[in-house]
């Protein structure tokens, strides 16, 4: 049984896990907790339990679908912590009920709160809620040891109204995310598009100047737009191109991007700075300038970065000189911060320290 489909079920067998990795034991220096982790895309429409046939259905009629950001990071995770040999289940209710003491991680929405009177100690996240206002004042009630978000810029909006909150990136599959030799590239630019919100404004007003700049200098290019591909096809087309332009507003994380960087991809982002500006919030319901980023996990091994249209013409022609020189190492940054195992082992750390209460 793969990932995929041990989130679709309530196993009640044993928990599942990998191959023990010699000589790690675990930071108690004892037995190794086994993780209860939880996730869930939807919450029953039309009879219970109706959640897990719905994709099914989907599947069925529609071939496979579009892999959510929230549902990469449970996959990730635990094929991390399969990984690590680091014991866990999933989905299974049946055992967290009748083991009241035993942490719950909850990755997924915040609807499973409400499918019984939780007893258990918490770790909430990071698939949860956008941003603590959305939480309802029965959170109180419960047993809440952490919360986990992306990236640090993320945890230092939500530490005002929650001090309990560490940022935690999942790692990426960098043995599934990997280079393709330069002589096999046959497209200059990947311009990956996740601009999300007030598009009519920012097509005519960046995507297009950027399109016909890259016209102008010669450059080919290949469109992929977030939402309407399969992950497949994104691979596939780093496969063939030289660098990517990344057009985003802010990430909490950014996967595509660092599987881009795993694949050996330069990237040349726009990050644009300024206030987080979510239209569901901002400027009615909150208010947050602190360091927000659509490339929260970068440095100068990764590419570059530009703030609008015209730093982009003023950038551009750098960038592509040294990507084309090969002077940036995309892949080994993600290798020295978000390896699978990387990422298991700081949730396994974060979980272990949530019950023995350790900040």
């Amino acid at each position: 049984m793969d990932i995929a489909e041990r989130t679709r079920a309530n196993p009640t067998s044993s928990p599942h896990g990998g191959t023990e990795v010699p000589g790690y034991f675990g930071t108690r220096g004892g037995e190794r907790m086994v993780l209860n982790l939880f996730f869930e895309e939807r919450d029953d429409r039309w009879f219970p339990g109706d959640r897990n046939l719905r994709p099914l259905l989907r599947r069925l009629l529609l071939g496979k679908s579009f892999i959510s950001g929230q549902r990469r990071v449970l996959l990730n995770l635990c094929a991390g912590l399969d990984r690590l040999g680091i014991r866990y289940r999933v989905n299974d209710y049946r055992y967290i009920r009748k083991h009241p003491e035993e942490l719950a991680c909850i990755i997924g929405r915040p609807f499973v709160l409400d499918w019984f009177a939780w007893k258990n100690p918490l770790l909430l996240g990071v698939a949860m809620y956008d941003h603590p206002v959305d939480a309802p004042e029965r959170l109180k009630d419960f047993n809440v040891k952490r919360v986990l978000v992306p990236c640090a810029w993320y945890a230092n909006m939500f530490r005002p109204h929650w001090p309990h909150v560490d940022a935690w990136p999942v790692g990426i599959e960098t043995d599934l995310w990997t280079p393709t030799p330069a002589d096999q590239k046959s497209v200059d630019v990947l311009l990956y598009d996740k601009v999300r919100w007030d598009y009519g404004r920012y097509e005519p007003e960046l995507i297009e100047p950027i399109r016909r700049h890259l016209e102008a200098s010669g450059r080919t290019v290949e469109v992929i737009r977030y939402g309407h591909y399969k992950e497949d096809d994104y691979k596939k087309a780093l496969a063939r191109c030289r660098s990517m332009i990344f057009l985003c507003e802010h990430e909490s994380q950014g996967i595509a991007c660092q599987q881009a960087l795993s694949s050996g991809v330069p990237v040349f982002a726009w990050d644009r700075g300024g206030p987080w500006q979510d239209p569901k919030y901002f400027p009615h319901k909150v208010r947050y300038e602190g360091g927000v980023s659509s490339v929260p996990y970068f440095d100068a091994r990764c590419g570059m970065t530009f703030p609008d249209a015209s730093g982009f013409a003023a950038g551009w022609s750098d960038f592509w000189s040294r990507a084309s020189a090969g002077d940036f190492a995309a892949r080994d940054y993600v290798l020295d911060h978000l390896t699978l195992e990387k990422g298991a082992l700081h949730y396994y750390e974060i979980a272990e320290a949530a019950m023995q209460n350790r900040e």
